[in-house]
């Protein structure tokens, strides 16, 4: 999608080798059409592999089992929900079907220009543009919507296997301070007080891509579910490097509890160490995601309201 990077948090081995042969196999055996296009491998996710087709087209192959239910979801739900949002979705295009040779579904989505926005700068004018997108998701979901067992959820949940990670990161760098630990405390004490509504659940910079300064797409939506907003809501401290537009989110979407803004920097600080722990271990460049976002949590502490 663009010229953005695909990589996750995290990166491992591929379970399942999938390479331009056996693309170029299914896309003969299901999409004749599309097969004489040009292929050109763009990276491996956690989850996916992906591929530009031609000019106008992505290629998203799960390489691991979990990640067969959560392109299943991509490719169900996300159709229902992209006309309210007012920023572009990669909606699929094209559903590729389990084959002797691949055992999961596949998708064609559209190729979205851009650069993640981690990368680039992005104009004022988005800020606005972000939270009607936040607040057009964020609608009761229904009771047969995906669940997902690590995001949407309450921070206890989250709390034991994360322990171990914020131990490291605080072990191994100077970002966890007593500021970032009181906060976190607070969040995992902060009561649910809200109703199950749908979530991005995975939206980060790497997730966001930008053109020109506007947002052109939010892409990733394998974690879409029904869950605590709080987990979305956690990006205005990953994506908003000023203080007065962070300001800005948070009044303008309206109507957040106390408890709700504690859960939120609760999941910036979740997900800002695992950047950090994936930046020392795996991938540099997303070191500098989550010290931001661990950074942009302390200045704010809950003065934000």
């Amino acid at each position: 999608m663009g010229r953005h990077r695909q990589d996750p948090v995290r990166t491992s081995s591929s379970t399942f080798q999938i390479d331009l042969a056996l693309v170029h196999s299914l896309l003969e055996g299901q999409h004749p059409d599309l097969a004489h296009l040009q292929i050109c491998h763009l990276g491996t996710g956690w989850h996916n592999t992906m591929f530009r087709l031609g000019d106008q087209l992505l290629l998203r192959l799960p390489r691991r089992t979990t990640a067969g239910p959560l392109i299943e979801n991509e490719q169900i739900w996300l159709p229902q929900l992209a006309d309210r949002l007012p920023i572009d979705v990669p909606t699929v295009v094209r559903v590729g079907e389990p084959t002797q040779r691949y055992p999961w579904r596949w998708s064609i989505l559209p190729w979205l220009t851009g650069t993640t926005a981690e990368q680039v700068d992005m104009r004022t004018s988005e800020v606005q543009r972000f939270t009607s997108f936040l607040k057009a998701l964020h609608v009761p979901a229904p009771a047969n919507a995906p669940q997902n067992p690590v995001r949407g959820v309450p921070l206890k949940q989250r709390s034991a296997v994360f322990g171990k990670r914020f131990l490291w990161v605080d072990e191994q760098t100077n970002l966890i301070t007593r500021q970032i630990k009181n906060i976190w405390h607070r969040a995992v004490e902060a009561p649910m007080d809200g109703e199950a509504r749908w979530l991005h659940g995975d939206l980060h910079p790497l997730n966001v891509v930008v053109n020109d300064g506007a947002i052109s797409g939010i892409i990733d939506w394998g974690h879409i579910t029904s869950g605590d907003i709080a987990t979305d809501l956690a990006s205005i401290w990953m994506l908003f490097a000023e203080k007065n537009h962070r300001q800005q989110v948070i009044k303008s979407y309206g109507s957040l509890s106390d408890a709700t803004l504690q859960r939120a920097q609760g999941w910036a600080i979740l997900i800002g160490v695992g950047f950090v722990e994936s930046g020392l271990t795996a991938n540099s460049s997303h070191a500098s995601i989550g010290a931001a976002t661990l950074q942009r949590v302390a200045e704010d502490s809950l003065t934000l309201r």
